[in-house]
């Protein structure tokens, strides 16, 4: 696969529209075209951009109790989220190839009664790459998504270079960031719901740790982006910020190429050098001759992990095999850690 020498990436810095993801859709496609008119082959939109976060709502939860509004707030929440596949992906798929651009995106993916908070990747041919669930919800997000597991932790190889996402705070999650630098992540992308003044510090660092180039993407929205009925605890005025952005894009060596932002909508842009990649290595590999596999190893499990297993009535296998796929992945885990720390000695 012919590699580009430069490549120009964008990250779009908008609001979603609330409970309405056929809406958001066309705003998907219109902020796209825009990336894409500026010359840019990535576009990246925010965290659960399509189906939205749903910043400064309680759903009615107290600890040992749950309100009649709030499970009514879930339901309204849980009809705006998309099926992983269905027609919100292929409409994703044909805003990629209609713009021919690597388009990354936030979505809030139902899977069943349970929701999941999601980034779905598309080729510039249209074609659907796949997918991440994000592993760990912060805080008051476990209470409406459900937990991702190792089967949806992709780093793709592209001409543009190899590119995969840790959503939000995972990106504080030290050895998933060493998973996806072992798997050689050139371009990392950061997709949020945290403006924070120390993000950028965090994305900065990551860039340097990694000496990838990182694209972070969070939402501006104001209280007028969501409907008046909205029961959010950060006020009520339209003017009132409920994200104020901060999105950014960010070299190998940690040095600011665009942004952050914090001043409202808006499609950022850079052309990114990648042989700056290899200049970085230069002096730090993380997952090469910076590394340690005598002292440190990590082990990825990377099965999906089902809640129930079914084997046919005549299946040879015993009884007693038959065991829960997290319990045999537990043992499984176990026994190649203690190969692995075995051979390196």
């Amino acid at each position: 696969m012919k590699k580009q020498d430069s490549v120009k990436v964008a990250v779009v810095q908008a609001a979603t529209i609330a409970f309405d993801p056929a809406r958001t859709l066309d705003k998907v496609e219109a902020r796209t075209a825009e990336a894409a008119g500026q010359g840019a082959r990535l576009v990246l939109f925010p965290e659960a951009f399509v189906g939205g976060y749903p910043r400064g709502l309680s759903f009615g939860a107290t600890v040992g109790s749950r309100s009649a509004q709030g499970r009514e707030e879930f339901r309204r929440y849980w009809e705006g989220a998309i099926d992983v596949p269905g027609p919100a992906v292929s409409r994703l798929a044909d805003i990629a190839a209609r713009h021919s651009v690597y388009l990354v995106t936030g979505v809030i993916e139902r899977g069943g009664g349970t929701l999941y908070c999601t980034v779905l990747f598309f080729g510039p041919d249209g074609s659907y790459l796949g997918k991440h669930r994000k592993l760990m919800p912060t805080g008051s997000e476990r209470l409406i998504w459900g937990y991702g597991d190792g089967s949806t932790m992709p780093v793709f190889d592209t001409p543009l270079g190899r590119m995969g996402a840790l959503i939000c705070w995972e990106n504080y999650m030290p050895l998933m960031r060493a998973a996806h630098y072992a798997k050689g992540v050139q371009i990392y992308l950061a997709p949020t719901a945290d403006s924070r003044d120390t993000w950028l510090a965090t994305v900065r660092h990551i860039a340097v740790e990694g000496r990838c180039f990182v694209l972070s993407c969070n939402q501006f929205a104001r209280r007028g982006d969501y409907p008046a009925e909205y029961d959010s605890e950060f006020g009520d005025g339209a003017e009132t910020v409920m994200s104020r952005g901060g999105s950014c894009i960010i070299n190998p060596m940690g040095d600011i190429l665009a942004g952050p932002d914090y001043e409202g909508e808006c499609v950022l842009t850079a052309t990114l050098d990648l042989g700056d990649i290899a200049r970085g290595k230069f002096d730090f590999d993380v997952s090469g001759h910076y590394a340690r596999p005598d002292v440190f190893t990590l082990l990825v499990d990377e099965r999906p992990m089902a809640p129930a297993v079914f084997r046919q009535a005549n299946s040879a296998i015993e009884p007693r095999a038959a065991k829960n796929t997290i319990e045999n992945s537990a043992a499984d885990a176990a026994e190649t850690a203690s190969s692995q720390i075995k051979e390196a000695r």
